[in-house]
């Protein structure tokens, strides 16, 4: 867990450091930097670390595999009569497990309180991430409306314009025509 939180702490120091990604201020983990500094229930010692290292290894296919292989051959020595430390009701294997289930169950719901700390802080990161996304959204939708009812307005004067310069333009028609009527009676009278 110390590992992520180094992990993210670089990460955001390479994020605040760096001019370009500092401008745009766009960066994945930018919304996990709030909770860089929550530690573990547990610690980040090294115990608590190589304890849920520990209670990880016990659920892997390699400890599962050694445990098989290590029981069988115990079984073998001691049921071939090679030695005999342990006889077959095998009370030292058996108290070998216990001994083995008393370490491992406490070792295991460690890593789950650990792993439910790590998974709390991804969830709450993502939820600002959620809400900053919704945001965004809400005010892109505000700028795009404010943007519509702005080309709906220059539409209309746009409309009104047009529909005076057509009117205009006949009454300069108009009026072109009435002058040339008053003036070409004039003329020909002239000639």
């Amino acid at each position: 867990m110390r590992d992520l939180f180094c992990f993210l702490s670089d990460t955001m120091n390479d994020l605040a450091n760096s001019s370009n990604e500092q401008q745009s201020g766009r960066h994945h983990y930018r919304f996990h930097l709030p909770h860089v500094h929550l530690t573990s229930v547990f610690g980040d010692d090294w115990f608590a670390l190589k304890a849920e290292q520990f209670a990880r290894f016990f659920g892997t296919p390699t400890f599962l595999i050694g445990q098989t292989v290590v029981v069988l051959v115990w079984m073998i020595v001691n049921l071939a009569g090679w030695t005999k430390f342990d006889a077959y009701p095998f009370i030292l294997l058996n108290l070998a497990f216990s001994l083995q289930a008393a370490y491992a169950a406490p070792l295991i719901l460690l890593a789950q309180t650990r792993q439910a700390d790590r998974d709390k802080m991804h969830a709450d990161a993502d939820a600002l991430h959620r809400e900053a996304l919704a945001q965004a959204s809400s005010q892109r939708q505000e700028a795009m409306a404010q943007q519509t009812a702005q080309l709906v307005a220059l539409l209309e004067q746009n409309t009104a314009l047009t529909t005076l310069t057509k009117q205009l333009s006949e009454r300069i028609e108009a009026l072109t025509v009435e002058l040339h009527a008053k003036l070409s009676p004039v003329t020909k009278s002239d000639h």
